[in-house]
């Protein structure tokens, strides 16, 4: 018998600090939760001293997986930067940080976004993306990680840079509401690069491209049937990660929203909850 996914949460889209993260996902009965890096803006950095070991043994303690570290910074610094640049030396950097950090919390992903200053506009973004994405990718297969990246390329461009990069293991992390943001078709990117996409998956949802305050499964997301497309190619994932905004503190949207992710991950055919 498949088991079910486990439900979780990303620390960035919680009030508080990663350990407060931990507390508010314990509380809340979920099984586990991303983390990102931080850096300027984004809070103190995930690998300070100690803090990583500290960070692990309080999952631990609260029976929470520690699923993937995220590179954010990422987006304020730029992926695309010209090779032998100041930031594309910053851009390298901080992906050994969030590989280590992953590493040493345990955690079997890592993930890097390309939006922003990461974005990627023409085919010169796409192939210096590539190259980037590539080394970084043979960094995490010798920590015996994962490495994906998060986009809101169309599915010809996202299929185009998962075979540019060519390493095995790369992963494309699917958000199922960031395609509907950047005006592109969910279903469609999914069949065009299933074999590729990531076995933890991002849920949120939205209404004519922004995330605002709907439970899953009441914006224009198609959240259910992004799932569903997965499943038929056969990726079903690992982790449903939820990461609608929570920073306002309330319990109640995330709660109802692990629940639904909960009952859709226990019996797909359930999609409210």
């Amino acid at each position: 018998m498949t088991r079910a996914p486990l439900v979780a949460l990303a620390d960035w889209r919680l009030p508080g600090d990663p350990f407060d993260a931990v507390e508010q996902a314990h509380a809340l009965g979920a099984d586990g939760l991303q983390f990102d890096l931080g850096g300027p803006g984004r809070g103190a950095w995930l690998d300070a001293p100690g803090t990583v070991d500290r960070l692990r043994e309080a999952c631990a303690a609260r029976g929470l997986a520690p699923l993937a570290v995220a590179g954010n910074t990422l987006n304020d610094i730029g992926l695309t930067a010209p090779a032998g640049s100041e930031d594309a030396a910053r851009a390298e950097h901080v992906l050994i940080r969030v590989l280590d950090a992953a590493a040493a919390l345990g955690a079997p992903l890592a993930f890097v976004p390309s939006f922003r200053r990461s974005a990627v506009h023409d085919l010169a973004d796409l192939r210096r993306t590539a190259v980037v994405l590539a080394r970084a990718a043979r960094e995490a297969e010798a920590r015996g990680l994962l490495l994906a990246n998060e986009n809101g390329l169309d599915p010809e461009r996202a299929r185009a840079l998962a075979e540019e990069v060519a390493v095995p293991s790369f992963r494309l992390l699917l958000d199922t509401y960031n395609p509907k943001v950047a005006g592109v078709d969910v279903l469609a990117l999914v069949e065009a690069t299933g074999a590729w996409i990531a076995p933890q998956v991002h849920l949120k949802d939205g209404t004519a491209g922004v995330v605002g305050t709907e439970l899953l499964g009441d914006g224009d997301g198609r959240v259910w049937e992004a799932l569903a497309a997965l499943r038929a190619q056969g990726s079903a994932p690992d982790a449903l990660v939820l990461e609608n905004d929570y920073r306002d503190g309330d319990p109640r949207r995330p709660a109802l929203d692990l629940a639904r992710a909960r009952a859709h991950a226990t019996d797909p055919a359930h999609t409210r909850s």
